[in-house]
């Protein structure tokens, strides 16, 4: 099992996209000596473990050996009963190798969606305040509502680490909503949050609101924007007009 667990640690992590410069495989190596004779057992069971006089375990690559570990019940071993020992297992290695290519030939390009991710990125500094909200609320609630760490500079540098690529790239999302500009043109997915007489506001970005006219809200007269939404509920929209203090409008 220990062996198996070299070889399946070494395509697990070329399977996550880790760079291994190259697969490890390892194999038991067992020893049956009885007086000047002795025979070489490959890949050994464990009974043969335990009748046998040693188990020699060896792990490493195609070309070259990366790690040893030897327990023998005898007073010691001859230098030809180590060469040989070597070279099968060194034969034993090559065969493993040659099964685990055929399973992964190399690292994944990319890292698998499930492995740790740190990830980077830039923000207008005047947006810093925006970002970690009243009190830190603001990347209190992003930290908690993806699971990630986020540390950010007084630069505008943002640090994000998450345990998978799904939560990296779902905090660098709210994190862009939030910094973003509103482009005019654009069509966002909102939220009403108010209804007035007069029409209704909406949510589009986080922490920007606009306002929806009634006379824009349908492509016919509408008496009573409750008639057509209600809070809560989410909708399209297209920006077409964008002020500082007036706020947006869409339609």
């Amino acid at each position: 099992s220990s062996m198996a667990s070299v070889c399946g640690s070494s395509l697990a992590l070329m399977d996550a996209g880790v760079p291994v410069q190259t697969p490890v495989a390892g194999i038991a190596m067992g020893l049956i000596k009885e007086g000047d004779e002795f025979a070489i057992l490959t890949d050994i069971l464990g009974d043969e473990d335990h009748l046998g006089d040693m188990d020699f375990k060896v792990a490493g690559s195609a070309t070259g050996v990366t790690a040893l570990q030897m327990d023998i019940k005898i007073n010691g071993i001859t230098e030809e009963i180590m060469r040989q020992a070597l070279s099968q297992a060194h034969e034993g290695r090559l065969h493993i190798l040659e099964v685990m290519n055929q399973a992964i030939a190399g690292t994944a390009r990319e890292l698998s969606d499930y492995a740790p991710r740190f990830s980077s990125m830039r923000i207008d500094t005047e947006k810093i305040k925006d970002v970690i909200g009243k009190g830190g609320a603001t990347i209190r609630s992003i930290t908690e509502q993806t699971g990630t760490t986020i540390e950010i500079e007084d630069d505008g540098s943002v640090k994000i680490a998450a345990t998978d690529k799904a939560a990296a790239a779902n905090a660098r999302r709210l994190i862009e909503e939030i910094v973003a500009e509103p482009e005019i043109g654009r069509i966002y997915d909102a939220k009403v949050t108010k209804i007035t007489d007069f029409g209704a506001f909406l949510q589009f970005l986080p922490g920007k609101e606009g306002l929806v006219h009634i006379s824009q809200i349908a492509d016919y007269r509408v008496n009573d924007v409750r008639d057509e939404l209600t809070e809560g509920q989410e909708v399209k929209v297209k920006l077409w007009k964008s002020m500082p203090r007036a706020g947006s409008t869409f339609n």
